[in-house]
């Protein structure tokens, strides 16, 4: 399959497909019907299981450069802080919220491609398109009239929630507009709020949410009461938000320097199936949602990072493209509705009318706020460090251990390791990069048979599927060179003894991680036929 995969949007879910299937050596072609990239800040926050992503196409350090780090979130009311939450975690080594504009984004991404001799097309768009099965031809419009039909193995649409590749396939956009009124103020603010931090305030009135985005310059959010049938004002004035922060915030912040105001609507929506055929859906063409929790830019970027990897297989002729296509709608749909309802609930949350309403959430949250695993659940769930795809087609596990702390389906934890030679120490992640699948031998033990059957199983596995899998050894943090001579692969040292003891690794233990991070497949005690036999579910052996 030479023929490139047609990418129709060119927003940061569009360029991030694009990014990915690059660094799968697939070959893409990215088109946009605007003439430039968008200057607005949009969506602003890149969580930590984006930014571990990002990090596999050494994107993450340019964020972080660029980005500003925030360290907590606070919620008040009456005057009062409720609960003060730390959005910082060691579970990975991007454990923090970063704050970058959606236009920096998308700038970094650019930059990104460009670099890869990749172009977005603009002012190309997309009339019409049909699968015949064995490919999707496609009518691409150009800003001059001219009209070209190409053919393309996929089609991935990347563009927006007014999406042309939707309403082409028919597809149900279900859900409903959220009832209230919005205002969003990109303003520079003085006076008594943190710059570091998620400051929201709930009044009788509404609810006003500030989001750092750099030195003084924050985001304001608020909501204006029901939507009624009255259509918006199209200009928003500096003065009304000044007059809704003075009366819901704390006192004392003087708005200036506006750099974007608007008045926007909430809409909920998603599709049920994000592929049809040969064509995919990503991002807002998919599912649309509050900005509750900021998570819709990442849930497209994610969107994308899963269905790189399996379109990258297929293309390679590694991979059966089913259940591997299957399984793109299967995984990100059931989070896209996780996504949909946790904003929803957050969004009725901060925006009760109902004095009673109100007295027993600002009563009930500083109880919940005090209990360390409430904060917990909240922090990983904003990080989307909680996402799993244990229902997914690809996951399998013949497990006999009863730790279950950690499950096929599931994010591979991160953990500091440390070279068995040369003492070098890293992190899981970075050790173990690669775009391929990577097996995890954890003998749990020094025992030279079982290290040699271990090894001897990988050695196996890899000559059946070649070059689809990428070996690692992890031994525990008293082993010594002189006591595992001669190995055929890459050995750690697992320093705090994390995966041993989530993986209760007391008998040879085995673990098949996808390229992007999940546990496809956890075998204890490791058996060579069990494995082949889930690897056999959706990758081609060798001929």
């Amino acid at each position: 399959m030479t023929t490139p995969i047609l990418i129709i949007g060119a927003g940061p879910v569009g360029l991030t497909m694009a990014a990915a299937l690059n660094h799968y050596d697939v070959p893409c072609r990215i088109i946009d019907k605007s003439t430039a990239p968008s200057d607005k800040s949009k969506a602003l926050a890149v969580w930590c299981r984006t930014m571990e992503l990002l990090d596999g196409l050494d994107l993450a350090d340019r964020f972080v450069q660029t980005g500003l780090k925030l360290t907590g979130g606070s919620m008040f009311a009456g005057g009062q802080r409720l609960v003060h939450l730390d959005l910082t975690s060691s579970e990975s080594k991007f454990g923090f919220p970063l704050m970058i504009p959606q236009n920096q984004t998308e700038h970094l991404l650019l930059e990104h491609l460009a670099s890869k001799g990749i172009t977005v097309e603009r002012q190309v768009e997309l009339l019409s398109m049909t699968d015949t099965g064995a490919e999707v031809d496609c009518i691409l419009r150009y800003p001059d009239g001219r009209e070209e039909t190409v053919s393309s193995p996929y089609v991935v649409g990347c563009d927006g929630a007014h999406s042309t590749v939707r309403h082409s396939l028919g597809m149900e956009f279900t859900g409903h507009a959220e009832p209230n009124d919005w205002m969003l103020a990109d303003v520079h603010i003085e006076g008594p709020l943190a710059k570091d931090e998620v400051s929201i305030y709930w009044h009788e009135t509404g609810v006003v949410a500030f989001f750092p985005i750099d030195h003084n310059r924050f985001r304001a959010i608020m909501d204006l009461g029901a939507s009624g049938s009255h259509v918006l004002p199209s200009e928003l004035s500096l003065p009304e938000v000044q007059a809704k922060v003075d009366l819901r915030g704390p006192g004392g912040l003087t708005l200036s320097d506006p750099i974007w105001l608007a008045y926007f609507r909430i809409n909920e929506r998603k599709v049920s199936n994000y592929r049809q055929g040969r064509v995919m859906l990503a991002g807002d063409a998919a599912h649309i949602h509050s900005p509750a929790g900021g998570q819709g830019m990442n849930t497209g970027m994610q969107d994308a990072f899963n269905l790189a990897w399996k379109l990258a297989l297929i293309h390679q002729g590694k991979g059966q493209p089913e259940p591997l296509l299957e399984s793109y709608s299967l995984e990100r749909s059931a989070v896209g509705d996780e996504v949909l309802k946790n904003a929803a609930r957050f969004t009725t949350m901060a925006t009760l009318r109902s004095p009673v309403a109100r007295w027993l959430r600002n009563h009930i949250v500083p109880i919940l706020g005090s209990f360390h695993v409430v904060k917990d659940k909240i922090r990983n769930d904003w990080f989307e460090l909680s996402i799993n795809y244990r229902s997914s087609p690809l996951t399998g596990e013949c497990w006999n251990s009863l730790a279950n702390e950690v499950q096929a389906g599931d994010r591979l934890c991160d953990t500091p390791i440390a070279s068995l030679t040369t003492g070098h120490q890293t992190n899981l992640f970075s050790a173990i990069h690669s775009n391929r699948h990577t097996l995890l031998l954890i003998p749990g033990s020094t025992d030279a048979k079982e290290l040699s059957q271990l090894t001897h199983l990988a050695t196996q596995a890899s000559e059946i599927f070649p070059d689809a899998l990428s070996t690692h050894i992890i031994l525990t943090p008293d082993t010594t060179p002189d006591t595992t001579p001669n190995l055929d692969f890459p050995a750690w040292l697992d320093i705090d003894n994390t995966l041993h003891h989530k993986f209760n690794a007391i008998h040879p233990t085995l673990l098949l991680i996808r390229p992007d991070g999940y546990i496809a497949y956890r075998n204890q005690p490791a058996d060579i036929s069990h494995l082949l036999s889930f690897m056999d579910t959706y990758l081609i052996r060798k001929k």
